[in-house]
């Protein structure tokens, strides 16, 4: 069984600590997105600017995190519905639609601090150039099909391998770097000068991630629960621990390198203004040689564990709002070239130099983006109608509610301080529109089920087959085609269509006229398969036509002779297969309103 589907991971019948590491791993693949190279941007700016100043920051945006991944998990356990579903079933289509742009653009946002950070990787540790280490990355899009094929569970395993990786790393650096602990503990003392208001954004923006809150709500459906109160919260008190633990961790990390840039960085009077400076300076600044090196393998580390995340994240938005399923290698490819055309176009006008500012640009991108999918989810958490037993209490409203108004508010100061006015008129004034109505609209309807209801089994009229065509191609695929067809035909007493399109040079350029040994050979096979038909009592006529694409000459035949039933042969190939040779029965099942039968050759 897929262990990617709801409800595929069975945990009732297990017991202790079986159960807690049956419900574990959520929360791991949601807080590698705590910690990708837009984090490190936004750590390395922080610290190496103001010291250990927004430490404190960094811990409330942790809490912040906590809570709302917490409310996230229990909408999916006790709605049975994500994040994006919900919005789909709240909101009238346009407003989900705009909610779905806005979350695709935080996701490509995302990816490009993935991209430029494991490409910054490749660069300081092998020496690549920057543009061709971006371009490198694209390729990681084909191992992501491979590990949604091994299960969540797999990719939980692999994501938190990675992830202990990079803790691993930081915290080597910190043991390297020797900070005066007596001096980071007062970096937890809040206070705030204006001129730290963009990089505590940045900070915001790098821990509290949108599409975060709808991965969460959809992976904790991947384990088996009762349907009663008991059993879910039972699962969200699991949850809960798997989120303290794995949200803790990403803190840590970031913190690490908030702290090693105040250790190393501030304290030598040095603004980091790019990772590669970082790189550059840790071992001469540590006394440590193998400083930069472990640097590097975490960036590298960081990078390719959230493409995972990034992609799921993306496959579940699409489904959820737009009831889209797109293959997951061709979604991963989407994402991924949203996110390297613009490195691509940057780095070639703007140098190599920009990429630093593209990746903190990617976090405040980030932060703008997460009112909008906060408010809904305070919303359907706090709704009796969708969580039952399990709606937000009075305090986790307040807690909720306030960190909703501390988001929105510094938002609003960002696009204040770094928006041209012209353009905060044309691009914030609709999004406050919308955020408005999303804060403010009421239930447009009850909740709906997520699929249609289930048909009855009676009574259902019983198809009635009088003429079905079956498209031969001269390959072994037609004996498993007229098998098919024939018993059917016999069935039901109707009419075989046999058609066969010529695509040799010869035959598309002369037709019928083209006098080839093949063409010849092909007409005896048809006339031959005739002769057999007739013999046992089937109604047959065959067809040739001529055209360089097969396809397109299927479904005008298809369309000229209303058939009620197309019989096929299928190869079996797939991907890249069908990329070379075509995929003939997918655009015909498409385009024909008539059922089709693909069957299976040897």
């Amino acid at each position: 069984m897929d262990s990617t589907l709801p409800g595929s991971i069975h945990v009732e019948t297990l017991r202790g600590w079986r159960r807690f590491l049956a419900f574990s791993g959520p929360a791991y693949l949601v807080s590698v997105g705590y910690m990708d190279p837009g984090n490190w941007a936004a750590d390395l700016e922080a610290g190496s600017r103001f010291g250990y100043q927004l430490l404190w920051v960094l811990v409330a945006c942790n809490l912040i995190a906590l809570l709302l991944q917490t409310l996230s998990a229990r909408l999916g356990i006790a709605s049975g519905r994500d994040l994006a579903q919900c919005c789909r079933e709240q909101y009238p289509r346009p407003v989900a639609v705009a909610l779905w742009a806005l979350c695709e653009i935080s996701i490509a946002a995302c990816d490009l601090a993935e991209v430029l950070g494991t490409a910054i990787g490749l660069k300081l540790l092998f020496g690549l150039p920057l543009l061709a280490g971006v371009l490198i990355t694209t390729l990681s899009t084909l191992g992501i099909l491979t590990l949604s094929r091994s299960g969540i569970k797999m990719l939980e395993r692999i994501v938190l391998g990675l992830v202990a990786l990079v803790g691993a790393c930081v915290a080597a650096e910190l043991v390297m770097a020797r900070p005066d602990w007596a001096e980071v503990a007062l970096g937890l003392k809040p206070s705030v000068a204006p001129e730290m208001l963009l990089a505590a954004a940045s900070l915001l923006g790098a821990t509290v991630m949108p599409h975060n809150l709808y991965l969460h709500s959809s992976l904790v459906q991947t384990r088996a629960i009762d349907n009663s109160p008991g059993s879910r919260h039972r699962a969200a008190w699991y949850n809960l621990l798997d989120s303290v633990l794995a949200l803790n961790g990403a803190f840590l990390v970031n913190a690490g390198l908030l702290i090693l840039a105040g250790a190393v960085f501030f304290t030598n009077h040095i603004a980091v203004d790019r990772i590669e400076q970082a790189h550059q300076l840790l071992s001469p600044l540590m006394g440590a040689g193998v400083a930069s090196a472990v640097f590097a393998i975490a960036l590298i580390a960081s990078g390719q564990s959230s493409t995972v995340t990034g992609t799921l994240a993306g496959q579940i938005v699409m489904e959820g709002f737009l009831q889209i399923r797109m293959r997951p290698w061709l979604r991963s490819l989407l994402t991924r070239l949203a996110a390297v055309i613009p490195a691509v176009v940057i780095i070639l006008v703007m140098g190599e130099g920009a990429s630093y500012r593209l990746l903190l640009l990617s976090q405040v991108i980030l932060s703008l983006q997460l009112p909008f999918a906060v408010i809904p989810l305070i919303h359907f958490t706090s709704d009796a109608e969708r969580m039952r037993e399990m709606k937000n209490n009075l305090l986790m409203r307040i807690g909720a509610w306030a960190a909703a108004l501390l988001i929105v508010s510094l938002n609003l100061w960002l696009v204040i301080k770094l928006v041209p006015a012209e353009w905060a008129v044309l691009v914030g004034v609709p999004l406050l529109a919308l955020l408005a109505y999303v804060g403010l609209a009421p239930r447009r309807q009850p909740v709906a089920p997520l699929l249609p209801e289930a048909p009855v089994a009676l009574p259902f009229a019983a198809p009635l087959y009088r003429r079905i065509l079956v498209p031969l191609d001269h390959s072994t695929l037609d004996r498993a085609a007229l098998t098919h067809a024939t018993a059917m035909a016999k069935l039901y007493g109707a009419k075989l269509l046999l058609l066969h399109v010529e695509e040799g040079v010869a035959s598309q350029l002369y037709g019928d006229q083209a006098q080839t040994a093949e063409e010849a050979e092909g007409v005896e096979y048809l006339r031959h398969i005739e002769l057999s038909l007739r013999q046992q009592s089937v109604d047959v006529e065959f067809f040739t036509a001529y055209s360089t694409d097969p396809k397109a000459e299927i479904i005008r035949f298809a369309r000229e002779h209303a058939p009620d039933l197309v019989v096929m042969g299928s190869h079996g190939h797939r991907g890249i297969k069908d990329i070379i040779f075509g995929s003939t029965i997918n655009q015909v099942r498409h385009e024909l309103k008539v059922p089709v039968l693909a069957v299976r050759g040897e």
